[in-house]
């Protein structure tokens, strides 16, 4: 394809020596994303092995490479043309702003023992999946998008609503994904295509293959990537809250990223260390703007706060033989990872900077082993006593936990977690097609109350009905009848223990 440019790009970069799998695909999506469909980008390069990868890139995403053009110096220019996908809008309108010092704090109704609650996604209707996906590539205004989404919460409050739960989430559904929304969000980091991150994979092909098995093109999975110093520029999800607060006086949980959650997923050598010099060091700042997030949560009447730890499983039980080291795809974590112990001291500390100085009965803490396939088999096992430890130590005054399936072991294993913590007991299997029976998740919860009281005790599935956006595992019919059982279960515990 060598020849002369027929035309002058819109937009042009210098890639230098970086080959593909060492951060120039990123870089290319950070300058492709802001341009229109059709427009043109250049990319100079001195790698010789880029000639052979970009086509290949180009195929993958649905862009067309127009020509190439060769220079002095062993520097190629190459001319591709936006196609089919477009970035996100980087024009959005500003979301809803959190509330200020100035605003009376917003006084949160108590959380009873023995509560029902979701985990925090709720099945999206296909109209709001369509919207989301519009949004993020630029074809509706925001405005447009947060009206619908409006909708779309109504709908997952009001089916929470008729099952029986005390505790409502907004359902996520402005989300698409539990945790890689924040990417979309901060300043100076970017929701990029899983395509542009497989060479970064172990076995790319296995992944890929994987990702096919669950029905997700890796062209519609995004992940964070990171550019540049972060910052919160507007709330995560205040106006989450905000907006589900108008829908009902019961209490309102929402779930966030935890930071160890999002310091692995953002920290990527080749791309993140150009603005860290270390993964400590973007930690740093994912703990500020966490703090910053759950400051404004509980001034405007969150009356739970939960951070979304899954990862710490993934430390644990999807070690190599060393026992340390080595990348895995759980919740998109794909950052290296230290020795076991270095790695849950680093959550501990991080978990406990962030909730530091806030009031401890009002923050939660969600830790499964995995929630992207309704396939038990492919998921994580093992019980919660490697975690135990830790547990001790992070400062939350509720750990939301997956008991219900048999991969997470006994619950006896958590018998000496301190008294002075709740324990939100997952008692139903959202992976399951069929509803379990009332007895069965009575006597789930019996045997969690004899461990710990009834008083500590909170009842919620073991995960999320629909963590990521395009790969629910429940309908919205099956979670509210899940639901509805965890309710009724709920109900003959309290006239039997009364609470």
């Amino acid at each position: 394809m060598e020849q002369q440019h027929a035309s002058r790009p819109d937009s042009s970069f210098d890639g230098g020596d970086l080959d593909c799998g060492s951060g120039l695909l990123l870089l290319i999506r950070r300058h492709i994303d802001p341009l229109a469909a059709g427009q043109t980008l250049e990319i100079l390069s001195t790698d010789a092995t880029v000639e052979v990868e970009l086509p290949a890139w180009c195929r993958m995403t649905s862009n067309e490479l127009l020509s190439l053009e060769r220079r002095a110096g062993q520097q190629n220019s190459f001319l591709v043309r936006k196609g089919a996908l477009a970035g996100r809008s980087l024009k959005a309108a500003p979301l809803p702003t959190a509330p200020t010092a100035e605003r009376a704090a917003i006084e949160a109704p108590p959380i009873r023992p023995l509560s029902v609650m979701g985990m925090g996604s709720w099945p999206r209707p296909r109209w709001m999946l369509r919207a989301v996906h519009d949004r993020m590539a630029g074809r509706m205004p925001e405005d447009e998008f947060q009206a619908i989404a409006d909708d779309a919460v109504s709908q997952s409050i009001d089916a929470q609503l008729r099952a029986g739960a005390d505790v409502l989430t907004d359902g996520e559904q402005r989300r698409d994904s539990y945790a890689s929304f924040v990417g979309g969000i901060l300043e100076n980091c970017q929701l990029i295509p899983l395509t542009d991150l497989l060479p970064y994979v172990d076995d790319p092909v296995k992944f890929e293959k994987e990702l096919r098995a669950l029905d997700i093109p890796a062209h519609e999975v995004r992940h964070p990537a990171v550019f540049g110093r972060i910052a919160r520029i507007k709330p995560l999800a205040v106006h989450e809250l905000e907006y589900a607060r108008t829908l009902s006086h019961n209490p309102v949980k929402i779930a966030l990223p935890g930071p160890y959650l999002l310091t692995r997923t953002m920290w990527m050598e080749c791309l993140s260390d150009r603005a860290y010099a270390s993964r400590e060091e973007l930690a740093e700042d994912i703990v500020r703007i966490m703090r910053e997030e759950l400051a404004d949560l509980l001034r405007g009447g969150a009356a739970l706060v939960q951070f979304d730890e899954p990862v710490l499983s993934e430390v644990v039980f999807s070690r190599t033989k060393e026992g340390s080291g080595g990348r895995s795809f759980m919740c998109g974590a794909l950052g290296e990872k230290k020795p076991i112990a270095e790695e849950l001291a680093f959550a501990r500390d991080l978990i406990n900077a962030v909730v530091a100085g806030f009031p401890r009965e009002r923050i939660a803490m969600h830790v499964c082993r995995g929630n992207w396939t309704p396939d038990e088999s492919v998921a994580m096992a093992g019980d919660y006593r490697p975690l135990l430890h830790h547990f001790k130590q992070i400062n939350v005054g509720t750990f939301m936990l997956e008991l219900a399936t048999p991969r997470a072991g006994e619950i006896e294993v958590l018998r000496d977690l301190p008294d002075d913590r709740r324990i939100g007991v997952g008692v139903i299997n959202q992976k399951l097609e069929q509803t379990e029976d009332v007895d069965t998740v009575f006597a789930r919860a019996e045997a969690a109350i004899a461990l710990f009281g009834a008083e500590r005790v909170l009842l919620n599935p073991d995960c999320g009905f629909a963590t990521f956006a395009d790969n629910p595992l429940a309908s919205s019919r099956l979670a509210e009848a899940k639901l509805k059982v965890i309710a009724t279960a709920a109900a003959r515990l309290r006239d039997k223990y009364g609470v």
